[in-house]
Parts: structure tokens; sequence; C-alpha cells
């Protein structure tokens, strides 16, 4: 079974002390990736180690193909759309994308969660992958369109306030 939706640790650690080579910036659309897995995908992975995108139980197909879209593309009308960072309530910081992905005539069999990764990032690992998110169910498409509505709280929030 997928793991529950998470953050890597390291690779949050590396990005604060800018320890990737290439582009690792959180608002650079044109840098992300987005990567569908199914269920077994994840299971029991490390959230201190740090890891690059895989092949591995990846979900693809037509209209989705290996290694997933630029996240810019898969935005709702394909508009290239920047993920912004806020940080409001005060002690919080929420990661979005303030468009849903919408992406037309794809078939796709069992895709249980996504990937979002660095794509440009080439060390200390290579496509390092910044959040998982898992639906909770398989979903499948054929020759339709597969959708991922980001909920009001954006991709992911984290409170830091103690």
């Amino acid at each position: 079974m997928a793991s529950n939706s998470g953050l890597p640790v390291t690779t949050w650690k590396n990005l604060v002390t800018l320890a990737y080579t290439g582009t690792a910036s959180l608002t650079t659309a044109a840098s992300f990736k987005i990567s569908l897995h199914n269920n077994t995908a994840f299971t029991g992975y490390d959230y201190d180690t740090l890891h690059g995108f895989s092949a591995t139980n990846e979900v693809s197909g037509t209209g989705w193909a290996s290694g997933g879209p630029l996240l810019s593309a898969a935005a709702s009308g394909n508009t290239t759309v920047t993920p912004t960072i806020t940080t409001s309530p005060t002690g919080s910081m929420m990661y979005d994308h303030t468009n849903d992905i919408s992406q037309a005539s794809t078939t796709l069999t069992n895709a249980r969660c996504c990937e979002i990764y660095m794509d440009s990032v080439t060390a200390p690992t290579a496509d390092p992958y910044i959040v998982v998110v898992n639906f909770g169910a398989d979903y499948s498409t054929s020759n339709g369109t597969f959708g991922i509505q980001w909920a009001a709280a954006g991709v992911f929030a984290i409170d830091l306030t103690p």
C-alpha cells in the first residue's frame, strides 16, 4: 500500500542549506514534474533518506508519459502557473499550485499517488521529490481526463507555530 502523503525531510534540509546542484527553487515551475505511481509505490519509504524520481511502480500511459509532464503543463488549460509560497496565517507556510491538474486524453491504470519532483536537480541525488500525495484510492482513465484538485489549503501546508 502506498504510504501516506508526506514531505521528505532530507530534500527540505538540502533546499534550506542550498546543497543542490541545478535549479532548486520551490517557485520555479519549469523545474518540477509530476509523476503518478501505483499502490505499491513508497511502501515503507524513509522520509529521512534522500530519494529521487524512480520509474519503479510508476503509472504511465497514453497522454501521460513516463516521468510525468511538467507540473506547469499539467495545470488546467495547460497554462504556465508559478507555484506560490505564502506565510499566512502567521507561523505557517503553504505551498500551492493555483491551477488544478487536468490532463485530457489519458489512458491510465490504478494511479494511487503522485510525486512532485525537481527535474533540474542533478546532485546530491538527481530529481529529488519534494512531496508525495496519496489519493487514498486507485484511479484509472480510458481516453479520459486525469485530474487532481488541490485542497483549498494548497498542495501542502506546514504549521511552524509551537
